[in-house]
């Protein structure tokens, strides 16, 4: 009789579950919140990219103090859970607003919960989990942070066809969800013994740790940052499908399409970097977003666009988790949070440039413009990875 080989440990199934329960009720609303902002509160494209890139850079300078904190105190879960929770309460905020300007303001909380949390979670994956099993286990949370992203989308498409397109309704219901994300959390994850930590600093990241986290590192976060500009906000996805007439209680269906296929190569993607190389899967995935670019460019009617959706959810699956097992790999221990909030942090300027390029694009000369920037980024970043690796 054999022995089963290592399982992944029950906090980190836990912890994907948290992920799943709140992209539930987050994407409800960022499925709907592209097209609200256009129909309903008479917002340009270039708002679109503002709202979406400060929330995002904000998430990112938030990653950069919470991992630096969790690294000082040695504890992870505490300010997970902080984060999760800011995370939820925000969500009646968008039900409530009256203005674009209301809605930057309950963007930028949301994104400020996801990243008091995001470099702590990450880090807790990497601690709870052995090294040869860290690509599962991120891809793992990523896929079914993934799943959630799949069903809120469909809910929202349900409670939009039940109450006749109300927006702010719909809003409200994506409240319950993020509170089960909170309760799980609590509950059902373990933190492990306290990690090693240091002398308090003076600042979130020193020179002297920023030399300790390596050039390896650094060429993790260069190639995560141009991946991001390349990419920018799934909002122009769906900006992208609802130009190619897609009817507006369907708009949703815009990131079922992609998170459907995110979910399902995000976990078999992360388990192949473990007994291949990460670095060459990722160059992969920097290629299939340079084809998901080009047909979002030429497509000439609604059954095209959403291909490109689908490839832009295969580059997602293929790169997302690698970066965070990456970051893992190449970070010392005792700055594992600190990395990840630093890798975080540039990625999230380069998504705040890449969506403000991508709206002032979109206005000035339409969606093809956009896309056909994005593959000229990710073509830079493909050529500038290869490079690396060779190296």
């Amino acid at each position: 009789m054999t022995e089963s080989g290592p399982r992944l440990p029950r906090s980190v199934w836990a912890l994907g579950l948290v992920s799943l329960f709140m992209d539930v009720s987050s994407e409800m609303i960022h499925s709907l919140l592209p097209v609200f902002l256009v129909t309903v509160l008479g917002a340009s494209a270039v708002a679109v990219g503002v709202i979406e890139g400060a929330g995002e850079a904000m998430a990112s300078i938030s990653k950069l103090v919470s991992g630096w904190l969790s690294d000082r105190l040695g504890k992870r879960k505490v300010l997970t859970v902080v984060g999760y929770g800011l995370g939820a309460l925000s969500k009646p905020l968008f039900a409530l607003a009256p203005t674009a300007g209301w809605v930057l303001g309950a963007r930028v909380t949301d994104r400020i919960g996801k990243g008091i949390r995001g470099a702590p979670r990450d880090a807790l994956v990497g601690d709870l989990t052995p090294a040869g099993l860290r690509g599962a286990a991120y891809g793992l949370r990523q896929s079914l942070d993934t799943v959630g992203a799949v069903l809120g989308p469909l809910l929202a498409v349900a409670l939009m066809a039940t109450f006749a397109g109300d927006f702010r309704l719909v809003f409200w219901v994506a409240l319950v969800p993020g509170l089960a994300a909170v309760a799980i959390l609590v509950l059902g994850v373990r933190e492990p013994a306290k990690v090693e930590s240091r002398e308090p600093a003076a600042a979130p990241v020193r020179w002297v740790d920023a030399a300790r986290l390596g050039s390896r590192f650094w060429g993790v976060v260069v190639a995560g940052s141009v991946l991001t500009l390349a990419r920018f906000s799934e909002a122009f996805l769906i900006l992208r499908a609802e130009a190619a007439d897609l009817p507006l209680v369907l708009v949703p269906l815009v990131l079922v399409v992609m998170n459907v296929v995110y979910a399902a190569s995000a976990y078999p993607s992360g388990a192949l970097s473990d007994r291949r190389d990460r670095r060459r899967v990722l160059a992969v995935g920097f290629t299939v977003l340079i084809i998901a670019d080009v047909i979002l460019v030429l497509a000439p009617g609604l059954g095209m666009v959403m291909l490109g959706v689908a490839l832009w959810g295969l580059h997602m699956g293929m790169t997302q988790g690698l970066l965070s097992a990456l970051v893992a790999d190449t970070a010392p221990a005792a700055l594992r949070a600190t990395a990840f909030g630093v890798f975080n942090f540039f990625s999230g300027v380069a998504l705040l440039l890449a969506s403000l390029i991508a709206g002032f694009l979109w206005d000035l000369a339409g969606a093809a413009a956009t896309f056909a920037a994005g593959a000229v980024f990710a073509a830079i970043g493909l050529i500038g990875w290869m490079v690396l690796v060779r190296r």
